[in-house]
């Protein structure tokens, strides 16, 4: 089991999100929506972990073991032994059986759908409460911003850039969790930064807090057992996505609409904004379509990186990297 989560054991990864974008953001009259499809996307997590607990049942398949089982008043629902699990979930079999990315199925097993189901599974009640909390810090504040439309796009789009990326790199373990779309919802909120510009105030303080998150968030990537790449993944296809579809009108667009017929109105966006939008969709797409092509080849990219393997995990005195 995994950090997107990969294979046995698994630590937890962003944590808490707390930058807020409206106290430096000057404001217009735009619509706010009621956040709905975030709360549902964490019922529907914590849903498929209860169901991945059920069919898991410990107790049923460590026969003769069942003893090691975590919390056993839990019945079929108790936990696997923590030298397997220290996350406090079910077995790596499980996972895999339910959906858990793993580069050989999905290659030569022709199970692309495994690109979209890992974002749905975790390792353990440790790992989905942590990525829980941190949807729930930052998808709610943009939903209610931009829609459930355009987070729901990022969000699921951002966690396959991130399948496709972890799956290229990492070959030897599986890998769950919705950390590549969380991720993603980061690299939106920068890139709505960045499209937004104009619109803001105290904008270095506003960009130098959301790096900071973003670097600190990253940097846990580099310990053992943490798939970076699927972070890197997701972010990379978050921060493309929030220049397509985080755009805000310009300051005073709204205003200029009630002005006498004849009054000149300004543009909605600025032509900068319309050129990222192009930049961007044509990065993604090409990223995307490359990925995929890659992928399906059965292209190890570690082999054309002798670094890239440093980016998810370095060894030190205290752990190893293996693959």
């Amino acid at each position: 089991m995994a950090d997107p989560e990969r294979g046995p054991p698994t630590k937890p990864r962003p944590t808490n999100y707390n930058y807020n974008s409206n106290q430096y953001y000057v404001g217009t009259s735009e619509t706010q929506w009621t956040s709905w499809l975030i709360p549902m996307f964490v019922v529907a997590n914590v849903v498929v972990f209860i169901v991945a607990m059920s069919i898991n049942n410990c107790p049923k398949h460590n026969l003769g073991f069942a003893d090691k089982c975590v919390a056993k008043f839990l019945g079929r629902f108790s936990f696997e032994p923590l030298r397997e699990n220290p996350l406090f979930g079910p077995s790596s079999d499980t996972l895999e059986k339910l959906g858990a990315l793993e580069w050989f199925k999905v290659v030569h097993g022709h199970q692309g759908w495994r690109l979209f189901t890992c974002m749905w599974l975790h390792a353990g009640v440790i790992h989905l409460l942590a990525n829980m909390l941190s949807l729930v810090f930052i998808g709610i504040r943009l939903e209610q911003q931009f829609g459930f439309v355009r987070v729901g796009i990022i969000y699921l789009l951002s966690g396959f850039g991130g399948s496709i990326l972890s799956a290229l790199f990492i070959q030897n373990n599986i890998s769950v969790g919705a950390s590549g779309a969380l991720f993603g919802l980061l690299g939106a909120m920068l890139s709505e930064l960045i499209t937004n510009w104009s619109i803001y105030t105290n904008k270095a303080a506003a960009l130098l807090t959301l790096i900071v998150i973003i670097a600190i968030n990253l940097a846990v990537g580099i310990l053992p057992h943490v798939d970076n790449f699927a972070h890197i993944g997701g972010f990379l296809s978050g921060f493309l996505l929030g220049f397509i579809f985080l755009l805000r009108p310009q300051f005073g667009w709204t205003e200029s609409r009630n002005l006498a017929a004849n009054a000149r109105v300004k543009s909605k966006h600025k032509p900068y904004q319309y050129v990222l939008v192009l930049v961007a969709s044509a990065l993604l797409i090409a990223g995307l379509t490359t990925g995929l092509v890659l992928l399906f080849k059965g292209e190890n990219l570690n082999k054309h990186c002798s670094w890239c393997h440093y980016l998810s995990c370095v060894p030190t005195s205290k752990w190893k990297c293996g693959n």
